[in-house]
This record gives C-alpha cells, structure tokens and sequence, in this order.
C-alpha cells in the first residue's frame, strides 16, 4: 500500500483549482489515493465581520497588503498544534527562491507540506518571518496571484511520485530530470511532407539509440540552456561531444536546432 501525500493550499480561489484537480494526472492520483489535496480559503479566517483580508500599507503606497491574522489563524487551524517548522510552509512569491527540479523532487519526498497563494501587493512581513518556512518562485515575472504557481508545483511534484504515471522511466527521461533538456521524439509516420525520421530510431538497436538520444540531449542543452551545464560532471565521451561541437563539428546532429 503506497503512502499518500498531503498538500494543503491557502487561497481566496479555490474554485481556480477545480478545473486542474479533476483533469489528467492530477484527478489520477487523487483518486489513487497517491495524494490528498486539501483548499483552505483563508477568508474564513478574517477576525472580522465582513471577513478582511488585506489592507492599506503601513506608510503609504499604492496597493493593499494581505494582513497576517487570517493567515496565522488558517495555517494554525491545519497544522493542529504542530509548528510551521515540522510542515513546511511555503509562500508563493516572486522574492522566493526558483522552483526547480531538484526541489520538485524534495517536496515529492516530503509526506506534508502547504503552499500559501499570495494576492494584492504582497504578504504583511510577519507573516513571512514567522509563518512561513520556504519561498518559492516560479521565475522573475509577475502575476496575478500564486494560483497558477501553486499549480505548477502541485503538478510538476505529483507526477514524481512512484505509480503516478504508470511508466517510472517517464518522469526520468523527461527536461530537467538528469540535468538535461529532452532529446528529440518523433511518432509515425516515419515520413511527413517529406521530413524522415532520424534512421537510428527505426533500428530497433536499443544501445545505438539511447546513445543517439543522450548525444542529442546533450547538444540541446548546450546549445539552449547551457546554464544548465555549469556544474555537471562529463564524461569522457560527453567532453569529446562538447569538443567537437566546439569547434563548429555537428556532423553527429541530425536534427537541426
């Protein structure tokens, strides 16, 4: 019997998830029983009659601040005597660290954790010294609200779960998982308005082909992200590549860039 994880998002939205929680792999491992999602609208938090979540910034400016008692009042409620510190609490925010793989592949290893979905001009700071226990970011541009990142994460983490997506080689062949971007696919037809199919993939000589595709991940990534390549290790073979098309040599590439 597999053990199931537990995500708790707070929003002012939740409907936002209604579509993406029943749809695909989501719905699959929530009905699997893979992972439990629960939506917590923090507005029913608010120490208010007419349930106020935000307000007006301490020292003027433009824009309306999430105030921090509906918050502590919501993530305490869940976390039931527990501290934030032995569940991890993550703010959605554009001043959080970059998601990444590696951290889709932490959280996908933690049993429990919380995402809480900032809106207006931002989180009243206390809420981010004391509530809170990670900042996430899914890059260096601004949305709406943390709704959509919190769906990102929530799929980008599920799918890493063992039996998620039936395939276990799926998730480890796929861009980021080791490193590298994905090597090119192709499906029938072999030949479409005249663009063939590169001939090793029609072999059936499974070495030769995770060579290709290895060789082909590889030059994607140096020639799209070589970022990516700052801190990995080569292999010999991999530096004889990297040489090689260094040197302006792509005779080995037989999918354009």
């Amino acid at each position: 019997m597999h053990s199931s994880l537990k995500v708790t998002i707070f929003t002012l939205f939740p409907q936002m998830f209604t579509g993406v929680l029943e749809e695909s792999i989501l719905k699959r491992a929530r009905e699997g029983g893979y992972v439990d999602v629960r939506l917590v609208n923090f507005r029913d938090y608010a120490v208010d009659k007419h349930k106020t979540v935000d307000d007006y910034p301490f020292g003027g400016g433009a824009g309306m601040v999430l105030k921090p008692e509906p918050l502590f009042r919501a993530v305490e409620a869940v976390l039931a005597g527990r501290r934030p510190g032995e569940v991890p609490v993550i703010l959605l925010t554009p001043q959080g660290r970059t998601f990444t793989q590696r951290i889709a592949e932490e959280l996908a290893a933690t049993p429990e954790w919380m995402l809480i979905c900032g809106h207006y001009e931002g989180f009243d700071e206390r809420v981010r010294q004391h509530l809170a226990t990670d900042e996430l970011s899914l890059g260096d541009f601004v949305m709406t609200g943390g709704e959509i990142a919190a769906m990102a994460v929530l799929d980008a983490v599920v799918r890493l779960i063992p039996g998620v997506l039936g395939n276990e080689t799926s998730s480890a062949e796929e861009s980021f998982a080791n490193g590298l971007l994905e090597y090119p696919q192709y499906t029938r037809p072999a030949v479409f308005r005249g663009w063939s199919v590169p001939e090793v993939l029609l072999s059936g000589h499974h070495a030769k082909i995770a060579a290709w595709r290895h060789r082909h991940a590889l030059f994607r990534t140096w020639r799209r992200r070589p970022d990516l390549l700052a801190a990995r290790e080569f292999s010999a073979e991999e530096r004889a590549w990297l040489a090689r098309w260094q040197e302006g040599d792509w005779s080995d590439i037989d999918v354009p860039e």
